[in-house]
């Protein structure tokens, strides 16, 4: 699994217009590329009467599955483009359907590719681009005393408090990226003297998005 990486999480459209040609970049997540296809077709039939579905995706941890499509454009002035957006901004697991409408004005190779790499990058505006942190989920549980020293050491370096519950003892949800695990646990068990107050409850990937923490379901 990956320890970072950067994704979208929803579905989101995004229009521009150039020279009275309008683009509308279709953006959505996928994890395969059966997902991907599919939605190039919808994207098709949606548009049916549209001048071009230009399309790109990439999927993968390593981004294994890279492939665009010109659509009838000039060759390398519009997949191409789409494409190297998700690349350089390293967005994966994300398709993108660029629509155009022609408005009977040519644009030229340089303004096509300006046109459709704009529309893909308006498009993951929309839809928000997601960075997904691979933790461990922790529950440290404290007697009351005890808790703000815990509650400071966690804090302190840097782990995420994702909850605490208040009852006969204080629990502590702790989020800790997998590479601080070590330091974490041997921490946590120097405070209480040898002894283990925490449970490895399992490995999640929080969201973060627009500087707040969301866990991602593993369903």
């Amino acid at each position: 699994m990956l320890k970072k990486y950067k994704t979208i999480l929803a579905q989101a459209e995004a229009e521009i217009v150039e020279k009275k040609s309008r683009f509308i970049a279709t953006v959505r997540p996928v994890k395969t590329e059966e997902e991907a296809k599919a939605f190039i077709e919808e994207m098709k039939k949606k548009y049916w009467n549209a001048t071009h579905n230009v399309f790109a995706y990439q999927i993968g941890e390593r981004n294994e599955l890279q492939r665009f499509s010109d659509d009838g454009e000039p060759q390398g002035t519009a997949g191409m483009p789409v494409l190297s957006v998700l690349k350089g901004e390293d967005v994966k697991d994300t398709a993108i359907v660029v629509t155009r409408y022609f408005g009977g004005t040519l644009l030229g190779t340089g303004g096509l590719v300006r046109a459709y790499g704009h529309s893909a990058k308006e498009g993951l505006l929309a839809a928000g681009i997601a960075e997904l942190v691979l933790y461990r989920k922790y529950s440290v549980l404290a007697a009351y005393p005890d808790s703000g020293k815990v509650q400071y050491e966690i804090l302190q370096d840097g782990h995420e408090l994702f909850d605490t519950i208040y009852t006969e003892q204080v629990e502590f949800i702790v989020l800790v990226e997998t590479d601080a695990a070590d330091s974490f646990e041997k921490k946590m068990t120097e405070i209480f003297r040898g002894a283990q107050p925490f449970t490895l409850l399992e490995e999640v990937y929080g969201v973060w998005q627009e500087g707040k923490l969301s866990l991602q379901s593993n369903d």
